[in-house]
C-alpha cells in the first residue's frame, strides 16, 4: 500500500540522506510546486539533494508522471488527424537549429508534430528564442488554436503553455539558477513530462555530448539517454535516442535570427553544413521508421531528404509561421523581418593551419555576452547578435582569414567577442582525425 505523503522538510531530508521517496511523497511535492504551497527554497533544496543523491528508476517514473499530470494532458482524438503524432527533443547545444528544420520535414512526410520547445538554458540557445526573433510569431497559443495550426501546417513549434506540465515550468526556472541543471533524474522528468503531456505516438531524443553540451562526458550523456528512453517507454511513450557530438558548433551560425536564417537557407536548398544535415536527417528517419511511415531508417532518410530538397518542407514551414501570426512574406523580406546587429566584423585567425578543436561552451558564452542569451530568466534577448560563417573542425585557414563573423551592437562588444572566439578555437598545423557526429543509438 502506498504510504501517506510527509511534510516537505521530511521529504527533503529523506533524499538528502540518500533515501528513496515514495510515490505519495513525490505526488505531494509536485502538487506543492504547482500550487505554490512549497517555497522556492524548498524546491531548490530538493533539487540539490537529488543532484547529489540521484533517484531510482521508479522514483524517476513517479516524478515524470506527477509532473505530466500537474496540468493538462492533451488528447488529439477529437482532431482526427489520421496521421502519426511525433516529436523530437534535444538536450541542447550551440548552433542547434535542428528542430526548426525537422518539424516541417516531418509534416511534409505525413506526420503531425506538436512540438513544445524551451528557451535558452545557460550557454545553449533555445528553439523558442530563435522563433521569437520572427515578428508576430505567437509561441503560446491555446490548445484549440494549436490544433488548428497543426491541421493547417502539420507542425507547430510553440512554448510551454500555462496548462502543460506547470510544475516543470517552475522547477525548470529554479534549477537554472541553482546549478542543478545537470541532474539526470531532473532532466529526465523535465523533458518527458512535457512530451508525455503532448499526446504523442513516438518520441526521438538528440542527446549531446562534448564541450558544448551540458553532459560534456560521453558516459554521462549515454546514462542520460538510457534514462530518458527507459522512463519514456515505462510511461507508455515509445522512444529512442541518438547520441550526437557537440565538440563543434552545429552548423555555421550561433545566435537567434542568424540561426533562423540558416534554417531557412537549408530549406531553400542552399549549401549547408554536413553535420547539421546528418543530424537532422537521422533524427527524422528515426521517427518515420518508428511509426511505420517507412520500412526502416534508410528509407526514412531518403524520404526526409526528398522533402527537404523538393521544397515541400519549406512550404510547411511557411504555413506554420503564417498560421501562428508571423509574416506571410518572411522569405522575401528576411533583412526587414530578421535584421542583424549593425556592427559586423570578421574574427581573424592568429596564424595559418587547420581548425583542430573548439571550446564550444566558450562559443556559446560569447553569444550570450553579446546579448543573444540570458543569465537570468527575466533577461531580455537581443535577437540580432551572434556568429556567422563559423569554420568547422578540420577546415584550413590562412593567417588573418576569418574564423567566423561577429554581429554586435557596439565595436567594444565586437572586440570582446573577437578575443573570446580566438581563445576558443584552436588552429594547428595538422588536421585532426575526423569524428562522426552520430555516435550511438539507444532505446526501442
Amino acid at each position: 500500500m502506498e504510504s501517506e505523503p510527509r511534510l516537505p522538510a521530511e521529504i527533503i531530508r529523506t533524499k538528502r540522506d540518500g533515501g528513496a521517496l515514495s510515490r505519495a511523497d513525490i505526488d505531494a511535492f509536485v502538487a506543492g510546486i504547482t500550487d505554490g504551497s512549497i517555497t522556492e527554497g524548498q524546491v531548490a533544496a530538493l533539487a540539490m539533494a537529488v543532484f547529489f543523491r540521484g533517484m531510482t528508476m521508479d522514483e524517476r517514473v513517479a516524478l515524470t508522471r506527477a509532473m505530466t499530470h500537474s496540468g493538462d494532458v492533451l488528447d488529439w482524438a477529437s482532431h482526427d488527424f489520421g496521421k502519426p503524432i511525433v516529436d523530437k527533443h534535444s538536450t541542447g547545444g550551440v548552433g542547434d537549429k535542428v528542430s526548426l528544420i525537422l518539424a516541417p520535414i516531418l509534416a511534409a512526410c505525413g506526420c503531425v508534430v506538436p512540438m513544445i520547445s524551451g528557451r535558452g538554458l545557460g550557454h545553449t540557445g533555445g528553439t523558442l528564442d530563435k522563433l521569437d526573433a520572427i515578428p508576430g510569431y505567437g509561441s503560446t497559443p491555446d490548445a484549440e488554436r494549436w490544433g488548428q495550426v497543426l491541421r493547417e501546417a502539420g507542425c507547430a513549434i510553440i512554448g510551454q503553455t500555462t496548462d502543460v506540465a506547470p510544475a516543470d515550468r517552475r522547477f525548470y526556472a529554479i534549477r537554472d539558477v541553482t546549478a542543478t541543471v545537470e541532474s539526470i533524474p531532473l532532466i529526465t522528468a523535465s523533458i518527458l513530462s512535457k512530451k508525455l503531456a503532448a499526446g504523442l505516438d513516438r518520441l526521438v531524443l538528440d542527446v549531446k555530448f562534448g564541450s558544448g553540451a551540458f553532459m560534456a562526458e560521453y558516459d554521462d550523456a549515454k546514462a542520460l539517454a538510457e534514462s530518458l528512453a527507459s522512463v519514456s517507454s515505462g510511461a507508455g511513450l515509445p522512444c529512442s535516442a541518438l547520441l550526437t557530438d557537440m565538440n563543434e558548433v552545429l552548423g555555421g551560425t550561433a545566435g537567434n535570427a542568424v540561426e533562423v536564417r540558416e534554417s531557412i537557407a537549408m530549406m531553400m536548398g542552399e549549401p549547408t553544413d554536413a553535420r547539421l544535415t546528418e543530424v537532422t536527417l537521422a533524427l527524422t528517419a528515426e521517427l518515420l521508421a518508428g511509426v511505420g511511415v517507412t520500412k526502416d531508417t534508410d528509407a526514412g532518410r531518403t524520404m526526409a531528404a526528398e522533402a527537404l530538397s523538393s521544397g515541400r518542407a519549406l512550404e510547411h514551414w511557411n504555413k506554420m509561421v503564417a498560421a501562428l501570426g508571423g509574416p506571410g512574406d518572411l522569405l522575401a523580406k528576411l533583412d526587414e523581418y530578421l535584421p542583424l546587429a549593425e556592427v559586423s566584423v570578421d574574427v581573424p585567425s592568429p596564424h595559418a593551419g587547420r581548425i583542430a578543436g573548439m571550446d564550444v561552451r566558450a562559443m556559446g558564452i560569447t553569444v550570450l555576452e553579446l546579448g543573444g542569451g540570458r543569465t537570468r530568466a527575466d533577461d531580455p534577448i537581443d535577437y540580432g547578435v551572434g556568429l556567422t560563417s563559423i569554420l568547422s573542425v578540420g577546415d584550413a585557414v590562412e593567417q588573418g582569414a576569418p574564423l567566423c563573423r561577429v554581429w554586435a551592437r557596439s565595436q567594444d562588444d565586437a572586440e570582446r567577442a573577437i578575443a573570446s572566439v580566438q581563445a576558443a578555437v584552436t588552429v594547428s598545423a595538422d588536421a585532426p582525425a575526423p569524428t562522426p557526429v552520430l555516435r550511438e543509438r539507444v532505446g526501442a
